[in-house]
């Protein structure tokens, strides 16, 4: 459980720290701002509670079924990628939203599902075989 938690808080930390500069980077190009409406805390308390959530599905999916992810973090990383992408680009069509914002979140995410999913298929490993009993092989099936 400690080990799950751990993830949980790493790909929370990256996945709020890998944005910042990816997005202070398009704003010195392009000169994007920050949404205008409410105050900037509350902008950012509502990205850390989507992803808080966002990173105890990602642990916990791959906890769950880590034996097929087994070795296959950037396969792992790439679906989350594409289910980003189509998102940001879901979000683009509504006027609050713009084209940059969605390209600024691709780039990011991008840089962390692949982040993310190496450092939990390295805190979280692989389950090791259940070992059988010699007793349990002679018996046959029952």
């Amino acid at each position: 459980m400690n080990k799950l938690l751990l993830a949980v808080a790493a790909t929370w930390a990256i996945m709020m720290l890998v944005p910042l500069p990816v997005y202070g980077t398009l704003s010195l190009i392009t000169g994007i701002e920050p949404p205008t409406t409410g105050s900037p805390a509350r902008f950012m308390a509502s990205v850390a509670v989507v992803k808080i959530g966002v990173a105890i599905a990602f642990v916990w999916l791959y906890a769950l079924a880590r034996e097929s992810w087994a070795g296959r973090w950037t396969t792992y990383a790439l679906v989350w990628w594409v289910m980003f992408a189509i998102m940001e680009v879901g979000q683009a069509i509504v006027p609050e939203y713009s084209w940059l914002d969605a390209g600024g979140g691709i780039i990011a995410e991008a840089i962390y599902c692949p982040l993310a999913a190496v450092v939990i298929s390295r805190l979280l490993g692989t389950p090791r075989p259940a070992a059988i009993k010699p007793d349990a092989m002679r018996e046959g099936p029952r």
